[in-house]
Formats: structure tokens, sequence, C-alpha cells
């Protein structure tokens, strides 16, 4: 077996070490003899998202993502055609909010987005700055728990998901969107409704840097494990042995919540 990552944007969009979510997915990947393809894209360069197995876009500043939305809304129908076909997409931060309908400045300007999901984002007065925790959402817990399976050794569930998140947007999700679940520590979408994320199909957004991937192991399986499913019809994956990243995620879970 093989899976094919696209790395997108990785000279633009690697704010606090985003690109360790794909080192994350490529490691789980050949820990397991799966063998996996890194492909990174820059600006002007082609996508074929009949390839892709899984999509990555890191975060930025606000005057790369306009750079960015320029290049990729000629991209935009296929890649909304293959999210409706089941491809794998993590976003994170200024990648999450360029899925959205538009990012409307502190002056008042939009800034359009790629269309793709029902959500904006608006600029807030205030940085969203710290450490993150949520407890993760009914129905994405039953997902992960189709790929990921709990060592009962180490003494924790994963019902949650840590991070570190520092952005001023704030974004609003539209009527059938649901987020990845309700933050418990920390501001998440936009501070005021206790969402953070979103998911749509296999589509992942989110404002946990972290990166977000190492310390929770049981989302880098959901993904491992839906782009696995989609490709080869089976998305079971043989258990790592997660003492480390387990440890790392509730040293975060302990600090703020005990």
């Amino acid at each position: 077996m093989k899976l094919v990552i696209y790395h997108l944007y990785p000279d633009l969009l690697d704010l606090y070490g985003d690109r360790g979510n794909v080192a994350v997915l490529a490691a789980r990947c050949q820990w397991r003899g799966i063998d996996v393809e890194i492909r990174r894209i820059s600006l002007g360069e082609s996508v074929d998202f009949s390839t892709a197995d899984i999509i990555f876009l890191g975060g930025g500043s606000d005057r790369e993502q306009n750079l960015l939305v320029a290049d990729l809304s000629a991209r935009s129908r296929e890649m909304k055609a293959a999210i409706e076909d089941g491809l794998v997409l993590l976003t994170i931060c200024g990648g999450y909010q360029l899925l959205g309908q538009y990012y409307q400045t502190g002056e008042g300007k939009r800034i359009p987005g790629l269309e793709i999901l029902d959500f904006n984002t608006v600029a807030g007065n205030k940085r969203l700055i710290g450490n993150v925790i949520i407890e993760i959402d009914h129905d994405l817990r039953e997902s992960i728990s189709e790929f990921y399976t709990v060592d009962n050794r180490y003494g924790v569930e994963f019902n949650t998901l840590v991070g570190f998140e520092n952005h001023s947007g704030k974004t609003y999700l539209g009527q059938g969107l649901k987020p990845l679940g309700k933050v418990i520590q920390g501001y998440g979408n936009n501070s005021e409704d206790e969402s953070e994320g979103v998911r749509y199909k296999n589509v992942f957004g989110t404002y946990l840097h972290g990166p977000l991937l190492p310390k929770n192991p049981h989302m880098a399986d959901l993904l491992l494990g839906l782009a696995l499913k989609r490709r080869y019809g089976s998305g079971k994956l043989e258990r790592l042995e997660d003492q480390i990243e387990t440890a790392a995620h509730q040293a975060v879970v302990s600090r703020f919540l005990t």
C-alpha cells in the first residue's frame, strides 16, 4: 500500500512547525510498512487531485493568504470535487480560513476565500493565544474509534485534542457544519460559542498548531485510516506503541484541567 500526501505551500504556510504534521503522517505510515510519498507544491505548480490521498495546508500571515487565494482559486473547482469524493484534508489556522467564504479585515474589506465550506472569518481586535484543549465531538470520536485503538496500559481515553492557538481571526460556522469539538481550555473558533475547528466529510480545519498531530496520535490515525479506506477499501491500522505521544498529550491535559 502507498499514500500520497500533498503538502501545499510549505514555503509560505508553516507557522509554529506546522510541517511537523506531515512528518508525523509519514512516520506513522513508515512504522507500519506503508509506503508514503510527499509532494510539496507551491505557487504556480500543478496539483493532480486524483493522485492525492491527503492534502495538508498549514498556517501563515494575512499577506501570504492573499497570495494563496489567487493561486488556489484556479484549482478550487477540482479541489471541491475531490472533497465531495472523500479526499482527506487537514488545514491549520490560515489554511483553515482559506476554505471559507471570506475573511473580513479590521477595516471591513472582504477578502474572498475559496468558498468550499460555508463559514466566514472576521478580524478581531484581540489576539486569541494560548494552549487549547477541546472535548471531541461525539461523531468525530466515533470516527476515530474506527481506526485508532486505545492502549489501556496508558490510562488515556483520548476524548480530547490539545494544541496551541495564536490568531485574531474569529471564525463562524454556517448551518450544517460541525466543529471538531467543544473548547474547555482556550478560545477556539471565535471565543464566543465554545466551538473549535470544523469537519465536513473528510475535511478537518482547526486553529490548533503545535504542531497538532504529534500530541494527538488518534487524530493522525483518523486521517491515515480515512485515506487508506478511500484508496483501498479498508483503513485498518496496526496499533503503534504511543507511550511518548500519550504522555505528551496527557501532560497538557493534566497541566490545565487538574
